[in-house]
Protein backbone atom coordinates (compact mmCIF):
# COMPACT_ATOMS: atom_id res chain seq x y z
CA UNK A 1 0.00 0.00 0.00
CA UNK A 2 1.51 3.28 -1.12
CA UNK A 3 0.89 6.39 0.92
CA UNK A 4 1.63 10.05 0.33
CA UNK A 5 1.25 11.99 3.55
CA UNK A 6 1.07 15.76 3.19
CA UNK A 7 1.64 18.34 5.89
CA UNK A 8 2.19 22.06 6.24
CA UNK A 9 -0.99 23.55 4.85
CA UNK A 10 -3.02 26.14 6.67
CA UNK A 11 -3.90 29.81 6.74
CA UNK A 12 -1.47 32.49 5.63
CA UNK A 13 -1.79 36.20 5.05
CA UNK A 14 -1.18 37.72 1.64
CA UNK A 15 2.55 38.13 1.24
CA UNK A 16 3.19 35.36 3.73
CA UNK A 17 4.83 31.99 3.30
CA UNK A 18 4.11 28.32 3.83
CA UNK A 19 6.12 25.14 3.44
CA UNK A 20 4.42 21.94 2.39
CA UNK A 21 5.92 18.50 2.87
CA UNK A 22 4.93 15.15 1.42
CA UNK A 23 6.42 11.86 2.55
CA UNK A 24 6.00 8.75 0.44
CA UNK A 25 5.95 5.30 1.94
CA UNK A 26 5.00 1.77 0.98
CA UNK A 27 6.03 -0.51 -1.84
CA UNK A 28 7.99 1.84 -4.07
CA UNK A 29 11.05 0.41 -5.82
CA UNK A 30 11.83 3.79 -7.36
CA UNK A 31 10.17 7.17 -7.63
CA UNK A 32 10.76 9.04 -10.85
CA UNK A 33 8.72 12.19 -10.30
CA UNK A 34 7.23 13.87 -7.26
CA UNK A 35 5.40 17.12 -7.11
CA UNK A 36 2.42 19.24 -6.29
CA UNK A 37 -0.83 20.05 -7.98
CA UNK A 38 -3.65 22.23 -6.67
CA UNK A 39 -7.37 22.58 -7.12
CA UNK A 40 -9.32 25.70 -6.26
CA UNK A 41 -13.11 25.62 -5.81
CA UNK A 42 -14.85 25.36 -9.15
CA UNK A 43 -11.60 24.89 -11.05
CA UNK A 44 -9.69 21.97 -12.50
CA UNK A 45 -6.66 20.50 -10.82
CA UNK A 46 -3.51 22.19 -12.11
CA UNK A 47 0.22 21.73 -11.92
CA UNK A 48 2.14 23.74 -9.35
CA UNK A 49 5.59 22.16 -9.56
CA UNK A 50 7.19 18.78 -10.19
CA UNK A 51 10.71 17.45 -9.75
CA UNK A 52 12.26 14.33 -11.21
CA UNK A 53 14.74 11.99 -9.57
CA UNK A 54 17.42 13.77 -11.60
CA UNK A 55 16.19 17.08 -10.16
CA UNK A 56 14.74 18.40 -13.37
CA UNK A 57 12.05 20.89 -12.30
CA UNK A 58 8.95 22.30 -13.91
CA UNK A 59 6.99 25.19 -12.41
CA UNK A 60 3.63 26.60 -13.40
CA UNK A 61 3.97 30.11 -14.79
CA UNK A 62 1.61 31.40 -12.10
CA UNK A 63 4.02 30.46 -9.29
CA UNK A 64 7.45 30.98 -10.88
CA UNK A 65 9.65 33.10 -8.65
CA UNK A 66 7.45 32.49 -5.63
CA UNK A 67 7.73 28.74 -5.20
CA UNK A 68 10.66 26.39 -4.73
CA UNK A 69 10.32 22.64 -4.97
CA UNK A 70 12.93 20.32 -3.53
CA UNK A 71 13.30 16.66 -2.83
CA UNK A 72 15.09 14.40 -0.35
CA UNK A 73 15.46 11.07 -2.12
CA UNK A 74 16.77 9.34 1.00
CA UNK A 75 13.53 10.21 2.78
CA UNK A 76 11.23 9.90 -0.26
CA UNK A 77 10.00 13.37 0.63
CA UNK A 78 9.19 16.37 -1.51
CA UNK A 79 8.90 19.93 -0.24
CA UNK A 80 7.19 23.03 -1.58
CA UNK A 81 8.34 26.37 -0.20
CA UNK A 82 5.90 29.13 -1.08
CA UNK A 83 6.53 32.84 -0.51
CA UNK A 84 4.72 36.04 -1.44
CA UNK A 85 1.45 34.17 -1.22
CA UNK A 86 -1.60 35.60 -2.96
CA UNK A 87 -5.31 35.00 -2.35
CA UNK A 88 -5.43 33.20 -5.71
CA UNK A 89 -3.05 30.59 -4.30
CA UNK A 90 -5.92 29.39 -2.12
CA UNK A 91 -6.61 25.76 -3.03
CA UNK A 92 -6.28 22.20 -1.92
CA UNK A 93 -2.72 21.12 -2.68
CA UNK A 94 -2.19 17.51 -3.71
CA UNK A 95 1.05 15.62 -3.58
CA UNK A 96 1.84 13.46 -6.62
CA UNK A 97 4.26 10.61 -7.21
CA UNK A 98 5.13 8.59 -10.31
CA UNK A 99 6.86 5.40 -9.29
CA UNK A 100 7.58 1.74 -9.92
CA UNK A 101 6.55 -0.77 -7.26
CA UNK A 102 9.30 -3.27 -8.18
CA UNK A 103 12.10 -3.72 -10.70
CA UNK A 104 10.62 -4.11 -14.18
CA UNK A 105 7.25 -2.69 -13.16
CA UNK A 106 5.50 -0.16 -15.33
CA UNK A 107 5.17 3.33 -13.95
CA UNK A 108 2.28 4.00 -11.62
CA UNK A 109 0.82 7.21 -10.25
CA UNK A 110 -0.43 8.03 -6.78
CA UNK A 111 -2.00 11.06 -5.17
CA UNK A 112 -2.12 12.30 -1.62
CA UNK A 113 -5.33 13.23 0.17
CA UNK A 114 -4.65 16.93 -0.18
CA UNK A 115 -3.90 19.75 2.23
CA UNK A 116 -5.79 23.03 2.32
CA UNK A 117 -3.91 26.27 1.76
CA UNK A 118 -5.88 29.44 2.43
CA UNK A 119 -4.44 32.87 1.78
CA UNK A 120 -6.52 35.58 3.36
CA UNK A 121 -6.20 38.64 5.55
Amino acid sequence: QVQLVESGGGLAQPGGSLRLSCAASGRMFSISTMGWYRQAPGKQRELVAVITSGESINYADSVKGRVTISRDNAKNTVYLQMISLKPEDTAVYYCYARYRAYFGDTYREHWGQGTQVTVSS
